[in-house]
């Protein structure tokens, strides 16, 4: 199974990147999530951005079917993260959410800075055709827009750390830290947590 990859109640609007065209929001529907980490065939194992989201003994229970079921009673409890639209078409998504209820609160590879109730951004996805355009950049501020809007103090991201090398397209959903620099996000701490050969660092934004 791979590692990852408007609002209801009225917390935060749609927000426009600035001369993009691309449009980020909360994501509300279902069918949109599932275009960006959903499989081809519904039975089939894919992670759904699941990885990170729920307990570990539960995610590695889960198959098939049921993960995108699971999904849906996440959905019921509010957006799971940020959609990326151009004009109707979804093309992007970035999973995002208050860290305490995701296996960020008790991963033993990367640290807690301090006992700030922060919230993470985990995983960031453009759907190809898409890519090479500064999507990413969209969804990750997008993230941090829901998560101030949530009343969150600070935003985390565990990026990859890797000089400006090429990054697997399968591991490259967790982002990289030029990205989050970029997004005004400072490196925190160092972690034991490593894919595609290069470290993850904790990258962190104050929202206060």
């Amino acid at each position: 199974m791979e590692e990852c990859g408007e609002v209801t109640g009225g917390a935060v609007g749609a927000s426009a990147a600035q001369g993009s065209g691309i449009v980020v929001r909360p994501a509300e529907r279902f069918d949109d999530i599932a275009t960006l980490v959903g499989p081809k065939k519904p039975t089939s194992n894919v992670c759904w951005c699941l990885s990170y989201r729920i307990p570990n003994k539960e995610n590695r229970q889960l198959r098939g079917a049921a993960r995108g079921d699971r999904v849906r009673e996440l959905l019921r409890e509010g957006p799971p993260g940020v959609l990326a639209y151009a004009a109707d078409e979804v093309v992007g998504w970035a999973a995002v959410h208050r860290r305490a209820d995701t296996s960020f609160a008790t991963n033993r590879r990367i640290p807690h800075v301090d006992d700030l109730d922060v919230w993470s951004v985990w995983c960031i996805r453009v759907r190809p055709g898409w890519r090479g355009k500064g999507i990413s950049h969209d969804l990750l501020a997008g993230a941090v827009d829901y998560a101030r809007a949530q009343g969150a103090p600070a935003i985390e991201g565990y990026p990859v750390d890797n000089h400006g090398s090429r990054v697997d397209l399968t591991m490259a959903y967790v982002g990289t830290r030029a990205l989050f620099e970029k997004a005004g996000f400072q490196a925190v701490a160092e972690t034991t947590s490593v894919l595609n050969g290069f470290p993850r660092v904790v990258m962190r934004l104050s929202l206060t």
